[in-house]
């Protein structure tokens, strides 16, 4: 039986990871990652980094974050403690979706995590207080390959469900895309 069941999205190798949890009388088991099944849907590398995040205040965006090639990473998103509107945005030249973004929510209590491929970049807004991150990569941080998209980017049509209470500054200054932007 499996312990991890995948639900597509519209976004070609973008999945939702509903996450199994097994109770009893002192709590649960719930298992995040399982290489056998998740090869299944795409996850072919190994795990390079874990990164735990936690941000404190409602409102806060973080993002939109992705590694250039030859350092492009898949993640795995799962929220641990609060609520999170996440964010990608498809960065792949030739993909029907390019440019496009789907969200959702993740918590702790929908045990839900999000598969995101090579090729997007992620972002969230904390909708509660304290949330916590896990992130699974595929690639090690590289600063040489570090990029990222405007969160606040009137094209890229994110709604962001919360007032921004907190963005860094790096974030809030990167370029907005233009009509030279060539993708992934």
């Amino acid at each position: 039986m499996s312990n991890l069941t995948f639900e597509n999205t519209p976004f070609s190798g973008l999945k939702i990871i509903n996450r199994k949890k097994i109770s009893d009388n002192r709590g649960f088991l719930s298992r995040i990652f399982c290489s056998k099944e998740l090869f299944q849907v795409g996850w072919k590398k190994k795990i390079k980094q874990i990164n735990q995040t936690l941000t404190t205040e409602i409102g806060t965006v973080r993002g939109m974050h992705f590694q250039e090639s030859p350092n492009s990473e898949m993640k795995l998103v799962t929220c641990l403690h609060g609520e999170v509107f996440d964010v990608v945005v498809d960065l792949r030249k030739g993909s029907p979706t390019f440019l496009h973004h789907f969200s959702i929510n993740l918590s702790a209590s929908k045990n839900i995590s999000l598969l995101i491929p090579e090729g997007f970049a992620h972002g969230f807004q904390s909708l509660t207080k304290n949330v916590e991150l896990l992130y699974l990569h595929s690639e090690s941080y590289s600063p040489l390959s570090e990029n990222g998209l405007n969160p606040l980017d009137k094209m890229l049509k994110i709604n962001w469900p919360k007032e921004i209470t907190s963005i860094s500054t790096k974030d809030s200054s990167r370029n907005y895309i233009n009509t030279d932007f060539k993708g992934y």
